[in-house]
């Protein structure tokens, strides 16, 4: 199973942005460790992340075709960016909507997401190892 595993905006600043919120540990670390769970479950990914919007976009349409399933974190875009839902409308695989702090017990503003009723499942609050429970999940799917 090819997965896409894409983090947005200021997600490149794990580490020294509200480390109680996101974790102590940085992007590369993230990667590091999705990297080593993917090998574990015998799926291939390719880690990606954006600081513009477009770009991100472009991920999104990259997959269409060459990724099995998608692990999206798109940080606050998922809040507003009517552009990322659009893009991620004609993906026909499993999404899985990853957010490392519990979005839904902080700011009003950060409890809606457009990505709703395209993700298939949703984990948030759970740090580092939401990204693992998302491969859980889809590894899961593949072996049904």
């Amino acid at each position: 199973m090819r997965i896409d595993v894409l983090n947005g905006v200021n997600l490149d600043l794990l580490g020294r942005r509200e480390p109680a919120f996101y974790g102590g540990g940085s992007l590369q670390d993230l990667e590091t460790t999705i990297y080593a769970w993917a090998r574990e479950r015998k799926l291939q990914v390719r880690c990606r992340q954006t600081n513009h919007e477009g770009e991100y976009v472009e991920f999104l349409h990259a997959a269409l075709g060459n990724a099995d399933a998608l692990v999206v974190n798109p940080g606050a875009w998922t809040h507003y960016s009517w552009a990322i839902r659009d893009a991620l409308e004609p993906f026909e695989g499993p999404i899985v909507e990853v957010h490392l702090s519990d979005v839904d017990a902080r700011e009003e503003w950060r409890r809606q997401s457009v990505l709703e009723g395209l993700a298939t499942d949703r984990i948030t609050g759970e740090g580092v190892e939401g990204y693992r429970r998302a491969l859980d999940v889809l590894a899961a799917r593949r072996d049904v």
